[in-house]
């Protein structure tokens, strides 16, 4: 896929490898990559989920501050709006997207993990946005996702203090889904992403779009949103199909084809 960045495909899921050592310190080619991976497993039929995957040791631990630290003003806009560019490309994948922790999620790193839909942590890993101790402010989704998953009052504490959470905590509060030990993130995750597999690709996609676009609205425009999404799932085949096989085998029995 890229330098930094390596997508892999099995069975219907797609992980999205971040591998720029030792600790994934996100620079401007690694979000771009990202960007780019996250369009690829979007766009790719054979996908039913992604897998966001920093390894064993730790998911991202960052920005690179050394390269912002010396950048103009000119510099960090153009990099402020890469990010949040290939972020939006992570949060929009029509498709169950989790995110795998180990280690450390920190300021970028945990802006990441925002834009999936499931977090699931290992028992040693932390999680934070610590920008206010470099004397600036999260810059990719910190002051904005976090407080919509967590409330304000708790993703200000964290973002006033740049204090870490840990993964008792981040389950807590709401930020983590699931926490297990450190050996098993992966595959756990995974394990999570195949109850999703299977079902049926256009509706997931229409349930997705719906609860987030939904969130962004008030109720009686949400629910136009879901009305619009259902009613508009009843043209597929996917809906044709199971429906039927709801009648004639019972409910969980449908193959979907995604059309």
């Amino acid at each position: 896929m890229g330098d930094f960045v390596r997508v892999e495909t099995e069975a219907g899921i797609a992980t999205i490898r971040l591998e720029r050592p030792p600790m994934n310190a996100l620079n401007s080619q690694l979000t771009s990559e990202i960007g780019a991976a996250a369009a690829q497993a979007g766009a790719d039929p054979d996908v039913q989920a992604v897998i966001l995957y920093g390894g064993e040791k730790v998911f991202a631990a960052g920005a690179d501050v050394k390269e912002m630290a010396a950048a103009s003003h000119a510099r960090i806009m153009e990099f402020g709006a890469g990010i949040q560019s290939a972020y939006k490309a992570v949060a929009r994948i029509p498709k169950p997207v989790i995110a795998a922790i180990t280690g450390f999620a920190l300021g970028g790193g945990l802006e990441l993990a925002l834009c999936a839909d499931f977090r699931v942590l290992g028992e040693r890993a932390r999680v934070g946005q610590p920008e206010i101790l470099l004397g600036i402010i999260p810059g990719a989704g910190g002051t904005q996702r976090l407080p919509r998953l967590i409330g304000p009052a708790r993703a200000k504490d964290l973002v006033y203090s740049g204090r870490f959470a840990d993964a008792a905590e981040a389950l807590r509060i709401g930020l983590a889904d699931r926490v297990v030990p450190d050996a098993e993130v992966y595959e756990a995750a995974r394990h999570l992403a195949a109850q999703y597999a299977g079902a049926a690709p256009l509706a997931l996609r229409a349930a997705k779009q719906a609860i987030d676009e939904g969130l962004e609205v008030d109720l009686d425009a949400g629910l136009e949103i879901e009305r619009l999404h259902f009613t508009g799932l009843f043209g597929t085949e996917d809906q044709q199909t199971g429906m039927r096989s709801f009648l004639d085998d019972g409910p969980g029995k449908a193959t979907f084809s995604g059309r």
